[in-house]
């Protein structure tokens, strides 16, 4: 077979090193290629972009089989065009590699096919995709949904932080017509895996799982990258995993776009985050991904071209695909700068160094003068292999320790994940009892950025402390300063977030909720401490509880000054677990809520809620228990988990700039929490006065009337457990009613006033 290869990094430069082994090859040219490539084939200096000469050469030099390598002419349509010259192609055709190509495309195929992935919503103009920002209230990610060379994916930490990011995709074009359209997605939490598989578009074949490395430092520091490194097999992806992943990811996919007419050829890539609850879906690529080829191919057994010629031609399903025992590591070295701004043309020293077990694949390499010269950011990947993975990474380190240019840098802690932290063979009678030291380490560790991004300079001790220190010298400055605390949990909900996996909501849920309870009393917070307690601790689902509850804190402001996670065999349920915060805040005295000339006449305004927040989840379940939870209700226009989901809202910045500016408007705050109107509203009421709400003033939202309507429930229970829409409720005198709904940037419905009487609610 004569072969050509379309690309010039290091995973050409893999899949040209490994077909160069096939006995059938009689020739094989890359284009462009790059310095090592060179020694393998022939180089041939047309762009990947210049899709006619490519053709054109195929065509003229007899080429058997193209390998396309690169996502961009896949995109583009290449694989369409050198097939209608009647040559074989690895790699999908255009409408197959939208599965990459649009983001929008891609999510919406995932959900069509049922496919376990984030949830998320579309945008194409700026402005709807910043009020969706105002609606929701867990960490996200934002994405152009075009090619953007792996740069147009951003993890804002606060909300100013999401508007700048769709700013720069959207109104400053910093990824062109790639981020003419955004995909605002929620952020999933767990080790992350790659994996490849071979398909013909009927059969699918998995290759070994890798792990890569994808931030520039150690430790998973500094910027991301393009891959500074990767091993495989992953050891977090156990053969029950990749089976489940196969059934629920992979070859509903193949199925899919098989149904939807556009069969799949070649590789398909998927980038699959592992949670509790199981796999779920990231990204699908439609090619080999990089640095993840360089160490799967050299545990391929078979002749990669036969696998090649078997899928283009149908029939992969006859191939016994085999893989060699052992392990690979590969080590990215970069050029200084990377990756932002980088200096070519430095030569390269050590690369004619006899290696063992080791191999050096050119991703960033040129020739200039007879030499070979760096020329990118990424310029090499070191691949060492072995028996096991200690072995593999020796010999990938070994080789990167004869290899100089200026300014090289990589990592030096590649397969961390697969080191182990405890010897296998003794196992201490703490661990027998069900409770993991390590596991708890590593919770800490996941959870410490998250945690430190919200310290001011105010915190001198939280995190890996025995208490958490804060410097309250601001204090001095106020006249008569009085400090306000609350601790409460989030009760049954986190029932829900179990069952779905949805753990940052949760962390939302419990920040906000305290934020609410001091500020009824006129308070601003200042620290807040968590307890997360499970039978059995899973690292990334109580960092992923963690992360939600660091957003909200810096989202108000406040210092998530540190907390306790427990691990207690017995006394949960498998996979559940409980959360519960404390909160301090501070205020001065005479602003003390509710103020004491609560009279007859007084105004009752209503600030809507985003759902039941955390209350009423035990009659919830109760009255949903025989409903799937994804059942989507025409009223509520998402599915019943969504709805039930939404997390409780905070009212500290609507109602802040009111109580520092016009401290007298405001003459009392309700938190509609457990109790409903009737148990929390005379909380704030003295002994001569009633309240009187008119339940007709404002507009129910569905959900509560699909509560009500399924479980039978009276109105008087229904207002005696839920919010009903309405989170808050202000209490203002008859003059100021103008005055505080000019001050508050949304609607607001007077839901009723005081009348005298005995501390009561009475509802019309």
């Amino acid at each position: 077979m004569k072969v050509l290869i379309v690309g010039s990094g290091g995973r050409e430069h893999a899949i040209a090193w490994k077909v160069s082994f096939s006995p059938r090859l009689t020739g094989l040219y890359i284009a462009p290629g790059n310095a090592a490539t060179a020694q393998l084939g022939k180089n041939i200096p047309i762009p990947i972009t210049d899709h006619q000469e490519l053709v054109q050469f195929a065509v003229s030099e007899g080429i058997d089989m193209v390998i396309i390598g690169p996502e961009a002419p896949l995109a583009a349509g290449l694989a369409d065009l050198l097939q209608s010259k009647k040559i074989k192609v690895f790699g999908p055709n255009q409408k197959a590699a939208r599965i990459e190509s649009s983001k929008i495309f891609s999510k919406g195929f995932m959900t069509r096919h049922h496919i376990p992935t984030a949830r998320y919503s579309v945008f194409s103009s700026f402005q709807s995709a910043r009020n969706y920002l105002d609606t929701i209230g867990y960490p996200i990610v934002i994405k152009a949904s075009g090619l953007a060379a792996g740069k147009g994916v951003f993890l804002p930490e606060t909300k100013q932080e999401a508007v700048d990011n769709l700013k720069a995709i959207m109104l400053d074009h910093e990824f062109g017509k790639a981020g003419d359209e955004v995909v605002i997605e929620e952020r999933l939490y767990g080790q992350e895996i790659s994996l490849m598989a071979f398909t013909d578009g009927i059969s699918i074949v998995p290759m070994v799982p890798a792990q890569d490395h994808k931030r520039l430092l150690d430790d998973d520091k500094g910027p991301n990258t393009g891959g500074m490194g990767a091993y495989a097999p992953a050891a977090v992806c156990s053969p029950a995993i990749i089976k489940t992943i196969m059934e629920t990811i992979l070859a509903p996919a193949i199925d899919g776009m098989k149904v939807e007419g556009f069969p799949f050829v070649g590789v398909l890539y998927a980038g699959v985050i592992l949670r509790p609850t199981g796999p779920s879906l990231l990204e699908f690529n439609c090619r080999f991904g990089d640095p993840e080829t360089q160490v799967v191919l050299p545990l391929l057994e078979n002749d990669l071209l036969d696998i090649i010629e078997a899928c283009t031609d149908r029939r992969l399903g006859e191939i016994n695909v085999k893989w060699h025992p052992g392990s690979a590591v590969c080590i990215v070295a970069a050029s200084e700068g990377y990756p932002n701004q980088v200096s070519t043309g430095k030569p390269i020293t050590g690369l004619d160094s006899r290696m063992r077990n080791a191999v050096c694949f050119h991703s960033g390499t040129a020739i200039v003068d007879n030499k070979i010269v760096t020329n990118g950011g990424r310029i090499l990947g070191i691949v060492g292999w072995g028996d096991d993975f200690e072995n593999a990474r020796s010999s990938a380190y070994k080789a990167v320790e004869d290899i100089h240019f200026e300014g090289m840098q990589f990592r030096r802690d590649i397969g961390h994940h697969a080191q182990s932290t405890e010897d296998k063979s003794t196992v201490s009678a703490y661990a027998s009892s069900g409770v993991s030291i390590e596991a708890g380490a590593r919770a800490v560790e996941l959870m410490k950025g998250a945690v430190r991004s919200t310290y001011s300079p105010s915190v001198l001790a939280g995190i890996g402390a025995f208490g958490g220190l804060f410097d309250a010298s601001a204090i001095k400055n106020m006249n008569q300063p009085v400090l306000v605390a609350s601790t409460d949990g989030v009760g049954t909900k986190v029932k829900l977030a179990a069952f779905t996996g949805n753990y940052a909501t949760i962390g939302f849920d419990i920040v906000n909720h305290c934020i609410n309870d001091i500020l009824v009393q006129g308070a601003s917070p200042l620290f807040f401490m968590d307890y997360f307690a499970s039978s059995s601790l899973v690292p990334e689902m109580a960092a992923a509880v963690v992360a939600g509850i660091s957003s909200a804190c810096k989202e108000n402001g406040v210092a998530l000054l540190g907390g306790e996670t427990a691990e207690m065999p017995g006394v949960y349920q498998p996979s559940e677990f409980d959360l519960a915060g404390t909160i301090v805040g501070i205020l001065e005295k005479e602003n003390i809520l509710p103020r004491s000339n609560l009279q007859a006449g007084d105004f009752i305004l209503g600030l809507r809620s985003t759902g039941p927040h955390t209350n009423g989840y035990s009659l919830i379940r109760k009255v949903f228990e025989d409903t799937d939870l994804n059942t989507v209700f025409p009223v509520l226009q998402t599915t019943l988990i969504d709805a039930l989901m939404k997390p409780h809202r905070c009212y500290l910045p609507l109602l802040k700039g009111l109580l520092v500016d016009y401290p007298d408007v405001i003459k009392a705050l309700a938190h509609i929490t457990g109790g409903g109107f009737i148990e929390n509203i005379p909380r704030i009421l003295p002994e001569h006065l009633d309240a009187v709400i008119d339940t007709s003033a404002w507009p129910v939202p569905p959900l509560f009337g699909l509560i009500q309507q399924k479980g039978s429930i009276s109105k008087e229970e229904m207002y005696r457990v839920f919010n009903m829409g309405v989170g808050m409720v202000a209490i203002v005198g008859r003059g100021n009613v103008a005055k505080f709904r000019n001050k508050i940037n949304e609607e607001t419905w007077i839901i009723g006033e005081l009348v005298s009487g005995s501390q009561k609610v009475i509802l019309k």
